[in-house]
């Protein structure tokens, strides 16, 4: 399992330990595997398999295998309810009529007009229980049989696989990378690195642990094998700790129900929070903001039966209400409000990053005098903010000078809320001044590359991975606001998802909207055709998982084209088995089944709360078409979401995400550009070693090179 891993994360190949021998009929096989399903193996990994013996050799093919199949979602037989699909799609009114004649005609002929108008109007007729509706009226074989083979394109994706070092070096390199990251991971991350916390226990630890949700999964593991706890530095770590050890929330956005706690997990919590007010008395004021939460975390623990610890005793009688401890958020909302901004600045000045997250109300709220302290304040803070603080204000300063036609919240379960855009803009030569000393303690910040830097210019629009909350898992999958262009004259979408353990029923569905973000058309179960744009059918059911596709022409009269995934009926994207959106770029004369590997450009997980998934969005532009990368879940109705119930509020967030401006890595490479050379990729392999930042490595480039890909961009981020 730790080497599956580590290929789907990294696209390296642990070295086999087995014995040597001649295992090049195996490195054959797995090469032309490889190809079926849009992979191919690096010179280096080809050389490895062929020298080991044929079991070894056999035993890591598979696992490579399996790995890259299940990356892309070819794991699983993806079926369409339509066998001919794209061809054969009945017109939807046709296939509905046909639908009912079955339900409501009894013995030899054919149901008359009248008696359908009769069936409907008694609504004695379910209409998704119709005879043969939603479920698969064929095999997965005999969708096979009835399609011709895919033909290859030269457009066809094919993703590099590289040789890597032991699992144990390639798994300490992953822990150590995800553990000191200094911007938040995403779900699928956590749980890697949760898994290589237990196999990384007693090994080499990151120097700094910045992202406390990383410290409470890696504290967690230690909590439960009894080994020291680690970074542990306010109350609010403890607090995480106990959310993650019960099977809750670190980020502590929901509530967590905590479990019981042996003694010895009682007393390294109780110890570890006695230190850390024992330490600073004033990290009492972090408690009060989740006063509820301790309380029925002491309710598990008992400090009472602690009198060693005082301090830990002190911080449930702060939860309890019995000690008052005045916080710093508090002071300074109270002088905002009595209109002392100048006080406000003061006070918040003591914690930088907060103070650079209220740099904006300050700002506007501020007189003209004030506003010059404020701006001293805010270049003060800067030296001791955290990289991805400052980063991020600088990209809210780029959406700062005009009005945006909407304002979207996007919370950490990528759920969002949008609303007028109220504010002032910011005027633009007070933009200019911060932003002016932002770039310049970002550029002093980034790491200085060794050698040459030499950037692929597919990465450029790739917007900076400022927080993994941002993100599905998945294959290709690139941040919210990333951009990346399109190619082949046919996108293919497609959803698969297997019920856990009640009918559950996702319906994917496309909206097209106009230059103005109007409607101007949409497929969806109700509505099969439209201009080109074809639906697979309808499935209801996913005992043994289903999945329905969507292909649209890029001829298409849409200037933005919306997939998504609408929960109809039954379990959410959080409660079923599996579930998954993906795209595939194809040729219009490529034909195949309606699911092929190597033509699947990016797949992403769909585990966020909401009913409706609006993963991402493909726009026209003047030099063609691109992928948006969205990841929004928005809350929709309990059950029967449908894309024409919703069209104005996907329009609304689509809007709001299309016009704002991120900040990419074209941002960071040229802030490099003022220190270093900087070379865009062409192809071309050099004759020294470089760093290299791209979606994916080259293969052979010059030992020693340093290669910063999807993986990696993270670290890209200043400290």
């Amino acid at each position: 399992m730790l080497e599956k891993l580590i290929i789907q994360k990294t696209l390296r190949v642990p070295v086999s330990t087995g014995a040597a021998g001649d295992g090049t009929p195996v490195a054959r096989q797995l090469d032309v595997a490889l190809l079926d399903v849009g992979f191919s193996a690096s010179r280096a990994l080809l050389e490895h398999i062929g020298a080991l013996a044929p079991a070894p050799a056999m035993d890591l093919a598979a696992t490579v295998v399996s790995a890259v199949r299940e990356l892309v979602g070819d794991h699983v037989r993806h079926n369409a309810y339509f066998i001919g699909f794209p061809d054969g799609v009945p017109d939807t009114h046709e296939f509905w009529t046909e639908r009912l004649r079955a339900a409501v005609f009894t013995g030899e002929g054919t149901a008359t007009d009248e008696q359908l108008r009769d069936a409907v109007a008694s609504g004695a007729v379910n209409l998704l229980d119709l005879p043969a509706y939603g479920t698969y009226q064929h095999t997965y074989a005999e969708l096979l049989a009835a399609h011709d083979e895919l033909v290859t394109a030269a457009g066809d994706r094919m993703t590099l696989l590289h040789l890597g070092d032991a699992a144990e070096v390639e798994a300490t390199r992953l822990y150590l990378a995800l553990a000191g990251s200094s911007t938040p991971l995403g779900e699928a991350d956590l749980a890697i690195l949760s898994e290589l916390a237990v196999a990384c226990v007693d090994g080499a630890q990151p120097a700094e642990i910045p992202v406390r949700e990383n410290r409470a999964v890696l504290n967690g593991i230690r909590l439960v094998l009894g080994r020291p706890l680690v970074g542990v530095d306010t109350t609010t770590d403890v607090l995480r700790l106990a959310c993650q050890v019960s099977g809750g929330d670190a980020s502590l956005a929901t509530p967590t129900r905590f479990r019981a706690f042996r003694r010895p997990e009682r007393r390294m919590l109780l110890a570890a929070l006695n230190d850390v007010v024992g330490a600073s008395p004033g990290k009492l004021g972090d408690v009060v903001r989740y006063a509820e939460r301790w309380k029925r975390l002491g309710e598990r623990l008992h400090p009472h039966e602690y009198d060693q610890w005082p301090h830990a005793q002190a911080v449930f009688e702060v939860a309890r209400g019995e000690r008052r401890v005045p916080t710093l958020a508090g002071r300074a909302e109270a002088a905002i409000r009595g209109g002392a901004i100048g006080s406000a600045t003061s006070v918040l000045s003591a914690a930088p990053g907060l103070l650079l997250r209220s740099a904006d109300r300050l700002l506007r709220l501020a007189s003209e005098p004030e506003r010059g302290g404020v701006v001293e304040a805010v270049a003060g803070a800067l030296g001791s903010a955290s990289g991805r603080v400052l980063l991020s204000l600088r990209e809210h300063l780029d959406n700062r000078l005009t009005p945006l036609s909407a304002r979207i919240y996007a919370s950490r379960s990528r759920s969002a809320w949008v609303g007028p855009d109220e504010r002032p803009p910011l005027p633009s030569e007070l933009v200019a001044e911060l932003s002016s000393l932002l770039d310049a303690e970002i550029g002093a910040r980034l790491r200085q590359p060794e050698r040459k830097l030499v950037v692929d210019p597919e990465v450029l629009d790739v917007a900076l991975p400022l927080s993994g909350k941002a993100a599905e898992g998945g294959f290709a999958v690139l941040p919210r606001g990333s951009r990346a262009s399109v190619s082949g004259e046919l996108l293919r979408f497609f959803t698969y998802w297997r019920q856990a353990s009640r009918r559950t029923d996702y319906d994917l569905s496309v909206l097209l909207l106009d230059d103005e973000f109007h409607g101007a058309g949409q497929v969806s179960w109700t509505n099969y055709r439209h201009e080109g744009v074809v639906h697979s059918g309808d499935v209801t059911d996913a005992t043994n998982g289903a999945t329905e596709f969507i292909d649209v022409p890029l001829t298409t009269g849409g200037r933005y084209v919306v997939p998504q995934v609408f929960i109809y009926a039954g379990e959410s994207f959080d409660e079923v088995a599996e579930s998954m959106f993906g795209y595939q770029a194809r040729t219009r004369d490529q034909l195949g089944a309606p699911f092929d590997a190597r033509t699947v450009r990016a797949r992403s997980h769909l585990r966020g709360q909401g009913r409706i998934a609006l993963p991402m969005v493909f726009a026209r532009s003047e030099s063609g078409w691109q992928a948006v990368w969205l990841h929004l879940y928005l809350p929709g109705t309990p059950s029967f979401n449908r894309v024409e119930d919703n069209t104005f509020t996907t329009a609304d967030r689509v809007r709001a995400l299309m016009e704002r401006r991120y900040l990419t890595v074209s941002y960071l490479v040229d802030r490099w550009r003022a220190q270093a050379e900087v070379t865009m990729w062409n192809g071309r392999l050099p004759d020294e070693p470089i760093t290299f930042i791209g979606i994916q490595a080259p293969e052979d480039l010059p030992d020693g090179s340093e290669v910063y890909t999807l993986d990696r961009l993270s670290e890209l981020i200043p400290d």
